[in-house]
């Protein structure tokens, strides 16, 4: 970031309106951040990837481990300050025009992708007018409702005009919800089996070396990434080491320099946090605000019955499962929106812990629920959620469930919920700091599509939260705004569309010695372009 210096009057002469401040201060920021510090040149990052992710091609899989991953080789055109203010990414100006219709990305010169061909604004167009369009996931449902056109008005110059204003649309070009991938290398291909979803190619400050599959994964130095005299570190080693306890050891043997949230149990935390040469911290999610739910297939019983669905919630101790399977590493949720972003309503019906109240609504419901067995299908994050996976189970057979556990890894547990193939499961979700960004995705008719494990999986349906929805996403005024979402909020909550269990704080510890690894609102998941290691 700090290479926009050399392109700062050119980057601010095209910022126009409320948009001016933010950049401006990013700049300032990071011109001040690079000026103040030493960074050394050298060392290898070891860090671990848990579970270990299916693909590491970004448009087409999302998953936690991926970002984490592919956010190292795959940019987008901005990245975001923590107090999500947008700074430079691939673009290193962007103008907004008065009606909010029509936004102009100056885009950063000299870029070239990691097989050393140039990147230009043809890539910028590709990626969203048709890749990306096509098989995101999040992206498609903005991109399809929103996008008018995108056009190349030069080589460092894209033009992107909206159907109509969509006051959040900037917050979608994260690199994980609007990564830029080569046009030269996809375009006309089949996407899905392009040979080169096994060796990625992006623009990022680290190039794809090796997959051991089961053992490694091998990042090294992009000699002649845009940033220059960036990275600092000669590569990344992701281990990918199967279970927690493991993990956990080999961060204290020092076999590892840094772990994010779900690496290691919850329980191991406190210990590993008060090691010597050990920081901490729970910053560099604002951009995610994720949180966990239970998500009920309501395409056949008995989930379809919405009585069942709410005797789920009354049997479920969310207080529980915080405090004691999360080891207090959270707060339990009200509803679909995070109390973290705008737009969170309290005002929802709560569904404190109560056995007899679910009790009735299963009688209510007219379902007998042990003529209908169901499986968990588990949820491959680790021992936390393979306990609340049990957990469950008990609280419904409470209920008079007849529950079963399936296992899945997380290439398997994917496939299963994007084929909408399971009857109970869990998951978490980023907000991307909107409504209409990260939470409407889950619940719009229109985004039940087969293909990804962060739709609309559950096949919830209803045509008035969908309108609450839309009118939610393109009211110019927050006061419109907020009236739809408080609405829609009410009813997601009611009809259980998903069942909220918590917000999720994560805990990411680190060797003292490394630095910059939290910088921004996208935290571990960023590129690590500034990241460097004492010597």
């Amino acid at each position: 970031m700090s290479s926009t210096s050399t392109n700062k009057p050119s980057a601010l002469s095209r910022v126009k309106g409320p948009l001016l401040s933010a950049a401006l201060a990013a700049m300032l920021a990071v011109a001040g951040t690079t000026g103040a510090q030493a960074q050394t040149h050298g060392g290898t990052l070891r860090a671990i990837v848990q579970p270990e992710p299916p693909l590491l091609m970004l448009g087409l899989n999302q998953q936690i481990p991926t970002q984490y991953v592919a956010g190292k080789i795959y940019e987008s055109l901005l990245t975001w300050s923590p107090d999500l203010k947008p700074q430079p990414g691939l673009a290193r100006a962007w103008h907004v025009s008065e009606d909010g219709k029509t936004y102009t990305f100056d885009l950063q010169q000299g870029v070239t992708w990691h097989d050393g061909k140039p990147f230009s604004a043809d890539d910028v167009v590709f990626s969203i007018d048709k890749f990306l369009r096509a098989v995101h996931p999040r992206a498609r449902v903005i991109i399809n409702q929103f996008v008018e056109s995108v056009t190349a008005l030069a080589p460092d110059k894209v033009e992107i005009k909206l159907k109509s204003p969509f006051a959040p649309f900037l917050k979608s070009f994260v690199s994980d919800n609007m990564p830029i991938v080569p046009k030269h290398l996809y375009d006309g291909t089949d996407y899905l089996n392009n040979p080169n979803n096994q060796k990625p190619i992006g623009t990022g400050p680290f190039m794809f070396k090796s997959w051991s599959k089961g053992s490694v994964i091998e990042l090294v130095r992009n000699p002649n990434y845009w940033q220059k005299g960036k990275p600092y570190l000669d590569g990344i080693v992701f281990s990918v080491i199967p279970d927690s306890a493991s993990r956990a050891v080999a961060f204290e043997r020092g076999d590892v320099d840094v772990l994010r949230s779900g690496d290691v149990d919850n329980v191991d935390i406190k210990r590993l946090k008060a090691l010597p040469n050990v920081d901490y911290t729970t910053n560099g999610w604002e951009m995610f605000s994720q949180q966990a739910y239970v998500q009920m297939n309501q395409r056949k019983p008995p989930f379809d019955n919405v009585k069942v669905r709410q005797a789920v919630m009354y049997a479920l101790n969310r207080k529980f499962i915080v405090d004691n399977i999360f080891f207090g590493l959270g707060k339990v949720s009200t509803g679909p929106i995070s109390s973290k972003t705008p737009f969170y309503s309290a005002d929802v019906t709560q569904y404190p812990y109560d056995i007899k109240k679910a009790r009735a609504l299963i009688k209510e419901s007219g379902v007998d629920v042990s003529k209908t067995p169901v499986k968990i299908l588990a949820y491959p994050y680790g021992a936390a959620w393979d306990r609340l996976g049990e957990y469950t189970r008990q609280a419904l057979q409470q209920i008079g469930f007849n529950v079963d556990m399936e296992a899945a890894d997380a290439g398997t547990w994917s496939k299963r919920v994007s084929d909408f193939d399971f009857d109970l499961t869990f998951s978490f979700t980023s907000q991307y700091g909107d409504p209409a960004l990260g939470v409407s995705r889950l619940f719009l008719t229109r985004n039940i599509v087969k293909g990804s494990a962060f739709v609309n999986n559950v096949g919830y349906q209803n045509a008035e939260a969908d309108a609450l929805w839309d009118k939610g996403a393109t009211a110019t005024s927050d006061a419109d705004r907020k009236q739809a979402y408080d609405q829609v909020q009410k009813i997601l909550v009611d009809q259980v569309a998903n069942g909220y269990l918590f917000e999720i704080e994560n805990p990411s510890l680190y060797r003292a010695k490394v630095h910059n690894l939290v910088t921004t609102a996208i935290g571990l998941n960023d590129t690590f372009a500034d990241v460097y290691i004492d010597k």
